[in-house]
């Protein structure tokens, strides 16, 4: 029977395997595009989803023991399979809040899951401030959502969104939407979703990896990155092998991310986040 590891262990072995040195250094050549200007406009951070078979604890020892400052909060070893969720209690996130802290991290994105849109539009406005609370508690300055595939629930889930935009501002954090296959696995129908919510508060998180991944590697990101021009507020640092698999340390796979990261900048994406999500297995222990 295999022994479980501690957190501890877990991160020396990170740390000794190359996360905290080599992989996470090519990391940083691969995002030195983003902050040549130096004044640093650019939020370079990383998200929980590496470490998703760990509690999340063990992502934010090693994403700070890396050397980043902004932390995103995504998938991990619990309940609903997320950091935050809308199941999270109140207690829940505000433990979460304190375990960041500790950290001196600072969360830039939240990835929260899917919204009780199926049940009525109520039932996801509803959902979707109390996953808007959860946020707030740690003090995320964007919530991602990551689309809806059916197209009987797209308006729903879209209104109940526009919604809650001014809640979302009132309680300081932006909400935006990824390509994430479905109805929303391209630019042009990302931003049809938030010409249809029609609120300034709700933008479009670039995911390069996943143009690849969802168009079975057809669709170059740096031809579709044109089609979301002035819409971007953030961006899931991720790449892309074939024929589909997006656990690839950035740098190494399909995405030319200069390339990318230079038609956002011509299309208005001066500042924001830029948060690495996946890793190569390999570069774990």
């Amino acid at each position: 029977m295999a022994r479980r590891i501690s957190r501890r262990e877990f991160l020396n072995q990170a740390v000794a395997a190359g996360v905290g040195a080599g992989a996470m250094s090519s990391l940083w050549q691969t995002l030195a595009w983003a902050n040549q200007t130096g004044d640093q406009p650019y939020l370079i951070g990383c998200y929980t989803r590496p470490w998703a078979q760990y509690d999340y604890r063990v992502a934010l020892d090693a994403i700070a023991e890396a050397g980043y400052r902004y932390v995103g909060l995504m998938t991990t070893k619990s309940a609903s399979g997320l950091v935050i969720s809308v199941s999270t209690t109140p207690d829940e996130a505000g433990r979460i809040a304190e375990e960041i802290k500790k950290r001196d991290l600072k969360v830039v994105s939240v990835y929260g899951g899917d919204i009780p849109v199926g049940k009525s539009l109520e039932a996801g406005i509803e959902g979707l401030r109390r996953l808007i609370d959860n946020c707030a508690a740690c003090g995320t300055m964007n919530l991602l959502m990551g689309g809806i595939g059916d197209p009987k629930l797209y308006e729903p889930y879209y209104k109940a969104i526009a919604e809650c935009c001014d809640y979302a501002a009132e309680k300081g954090m932006g909400i935006s939407v990824k390509p994430h296959g479905g109805l929303n696995a391209t630019g042009p129908q990302c931003r049809k979703t938030v010409e249809f919510v029609g609120h300034k508060n709700f933008g479009i998180w670039y995911d390069p990896g996943n143009i690849f991944y969802y168009s079975d590697g057809k669709l170059n990101p740096v031809d579709d990155a044109p089609s979301v021009d002035g819409l971007v507020v953030g961006m899931s640092v991720k790449d892309f092998k074939p024929p589909k698999n997006v656990d690839v340390t950035p740098g190494t796979g399909m995405v030319d991310f200069p390339a990318v990261f230079a038609r956002l900048q011509a299309g208005g994406f001066k500042k924001g986040a830029l948060v690495v999500e996946c890793l190569d297995p390999n570069d774990l222990p």
